[in-house]
């Protein structure tokens, strides 16, 4: 195909899409939301968001926010996400989120790449409305209290952490209150005490993670404490398999010295006194949370570690991604079955029970809970997984429109015939000397009525070019819908290395393209 050059000269480009086969009237997109994590649980395969690998404790993807500004330091030009959380056997790690574009239909948007019935249109055949671009969704939408920036990475505690606080205070500290009945009532500030520092600990674990992640220079988003355990949301996926078992390893490593350093610190005081209690309390619950983290499936820390072995031995990330997965399920499984047995045969360290009781009812739903995070963090995964596997079918140049280029003054009416001459969808407002200026947005265009378009100029129907409104042609995958989301637009001016202009790219045609690839099968 045609698009425009350097100085507006028209050169060869490659707009049309194999599906392309004719003009149609112009018909609006639905709009695609992706919901977002924390958005944990449930990735959706819309490009709301871009995927976040997780490391919990273990790893779990999570389905994606809607797309909206997020505050600054949550928008690096970076990839989709990689999370890494460190998590207790109860906590469920929100998963990557999927890259995309906005919602609705750019100007331009009609008979774009992803679009089956669409053919190459002049931009006044093609349909109205307004998308935008992959944007971050806003911090506060996720919720949560910032508590720090420790190397420089935002830690946020959701709300929900108040609550398993408050349930710790109150298991907690009736068993202080059985060891050490003197205390009375202050029994429960130790507990909450010992709330707060178990969670300290769980925050010692993402930070293993985070500062692994940062030393591969993969970025990490933010740190959040939640209901059950932490989850470190790392922007990009690790390159190597070593790499991968490193990020993974360290959390539980580092809940495993954790536990050694209480030990040592319960071998120096009276275990029967107040620091006695606190420090066994937290020696045998980081030994749980690294336990639990290093069991072999996804979205679990161990799981991350066996995909990563078997990826180094397959050679493929998506093997390892589907080995692990199904691991974590038959692990699901396990949970929901063995533990209550074990509980109700004493396995565990207490009295076998014969009856059903409470106490056996409280055992099942916990091994239910349990089960299900595991679960659903597998089928998270391989989701984000098929996700990325189809990012770099997303290429800036295959999804170009061809464009013509056309000066400030020029009629309306004789921008669209010289559009409908070339066979190009878009229209690139530049000076005399060939330098574009603008672009002319298809919203616009399709607002002015055809009467008046003879005596309406084009410059007023264009949106002026701000840098991170040029996007190279050579950009694709991860790469590309990051510097859309740098600089949300409808369109974009795609240029060569040279500076040559190559035609514009829509947001909408990005989108569509996306959720195309998503319904391939892997």
């Amino acid at each position: 195909m045609d698009v425009s050059g350097g100085r507006g000269q028209p050169r060869p480009g490659n707009d049309e899409s194999p599906d392309h086969t004719g003009p149609r009237p112009p018909t609006p997109d639905p709009s695609v939301h992706g919901p977002e994590h924390p958005r944990h649980p449930a990735a959706d395969p819309t490009p709301a968001n871009r995927p976040t690998d997780e490391h919990p404790g273990g790893t779990a993807s999570g389905e994606p926010p809607a797309p909206a500004d997020g505050p600054a330091d949550e928008q690096p030009g970076r990839r989709p996400d990689t999370r890494t959380g460190s998590r207790t056997p109860a906590d469920d790690r929100a998963g990557p989120r999927p890259p995309g574009a906005g919602t609705g239909e750019s100007p331009a948007s009609a008979g774009g790449p992803g679009d089956e019935r669409g053919g190459k249109r002049s931009p006044a055949h093609s349909g109205a409305g307004q998308a935008s671009a992959p944007q971050r969704p806003q911090e506060k939408q996720r919720g949560g209290l910032l508590m720090g920036r420790p190397f420089g990475v935002p830690v946020y505690v959701a709300p929900s952490w108040f609550l398993v606080a408050i349930l710790i205070t109150w298991v907690f500290g009736g068993q202080i209150d059985r060891v050490l009945p003197e205390l009375g009532a202050a029994s429960y500030l130790v507990s909450l005490f010992f709330a707060v520092a178990f969670y300290a600990s769980v925050l010692v674990h993402e930070l293993a993670h985070t500062l692994a992640a940062l030393r591969f220079e993969l970025p990490v988003r933010r740190i959040q404490l939640q209901f059950f355990g932490g989850v470190s949301e790392i922007e990009k996926e690790a390159e190597t398999p070593g790499r991968e078992f490193v990020l993974a390893f360290v959390g539980p490593l580092l809940s495993l010295v954790l536990s050694g350093l209480f030990y040592l610190g319960l071998l120096a005081v009276d275990p029967s006194s107040v620091p006695g209690v606190l420090l066994a309390g937290l020696m045998v619950s980081n030994l749980i949370v690294a336990v639990f983290n290093l069991l072999p499936g996804l979205p679990l820390d161990g799981g991350r570690m066996l995909r990563a072995v078997v990826w180094a031995i397959s050679g493929k990330p998506m093997t390892g991604t589907i080995a692990a997965a199904w691991v974590g399920r038959a692990l699901a499984v396990a949970v929901l079955i063995g533990l209550p047995l074990l509980t109700q045969s004493g396995a565990l360290g207490s009295d076998a029970v014969d009856n059903v009781g409470m106490d056996t009812v409280l055992d099942a739903l916990l091994a239910a809970i349990l089960a299900a995070i595991i679960w659903t963090g597998a089928g998270n995964s391989l989701r984000m997984a098929r996700l990325r596997e189809h990012l770099p079918e997303l290429r800036a140049r295959n999804l170009t429109r061809r464009a013509v280029p056309v000066e400030t003054d020029t009629p309306l009416s004789e921008a669209l015939r010289r559009a409908n001459a070339a066979g190009a969808r878009a229209l690139v407002v530049v000076d005399p000397d060939g330098v574009p200026l603008s672009l002319v947005r298809e919203a616009a265009i399709v607002g002015v009525p055809e009467h008046r378009r003879p005596w309406v100029p084009v410059g007023g129907l264009a949106q002026d070019l701000t840098d991170g409104m040029h996007v190279s042609a050579e950009l694709a995958g991860e790469d590309l819908l990051d510097a859309l989301r740098a600089t949300p637009a409808t369109e974009y001016l795609v240029v060569e290395d040279s500076g040559e202009i190559y035609g514009v790219l829509s947001a909408a045609d990005v989108e569509r393209a996306f959720v195309k690839a998503m319904a391939r099968p892997s």
